[in-house]
């Protein structure tokens, strides 16, 4: 019978890094620097009851890292336009975009999905400009011939 991982949790207050209002990871030292550390960071983004956080298992030991985080540790990063709109998280899960659930905060937009919310980058912003109108003071986004004002917050 296999033994199970011996579990060390460390608290947000005591990581060593954090992630930007941007999805920029960062440590003492200034931004990260090496893309292959990047995307694993934010492949191993995780979430429970506790907050975000990140984990890996080695020699029988799983580190369980609480990280500080601006606005959302989730964020889109790429768009692909096909017959659907998918979203690409920094997670790189894929979602479909829900137009009904965007919003404008601080002059960024995000999508809400359950109790959390996905941040546009400035790239995945430029993927989806000519999808967004702008009117008298409203937003909106047109996804296949229908018009979806974006509320602001």
């Amino acid at each position: 019978m296999e033994e199970k991982p011996k579990e060390i949790v460390i608290p947000k207050e005591d990581a060593v890094f954090w992630l930007d209002k941007n999805g920029i990871w960062h440590n003492e030292n200034g931004k990260f620097q090496h893309k292959k550390i990047i995307d694993y960071f934010h492949a191993c983004i995780a979430k429970d009851q506790d907050g975000f956080y990140l984990t890996q298992e080695r020699d029988n030991i799983r580190e369980k890292v609480y990280f500080p985080y601006e606005e959302t540790a989730y964020f889109v990063f790429e768009v692909i336009k096909e017959k659907e709109i998918t979203l690409v998280l920094n997670t790189k899960k894929q979602i479909k975009l829900k137009p009904k659930s965007l919003f404008i905060k601080n002059d960024s937009l995000y999508m809400s999905i359950g109790d959390d919310c996905i941040k546009f980058s400035e790239h995945a912003l430029v993927k989806i400009s000519d999808m967004l109108e702008y009117e008298k003071d409203r937003y909106f986004i047109r996804v296949k011939h229908r018009r979806y004002e974006i509320k602001k917050v």
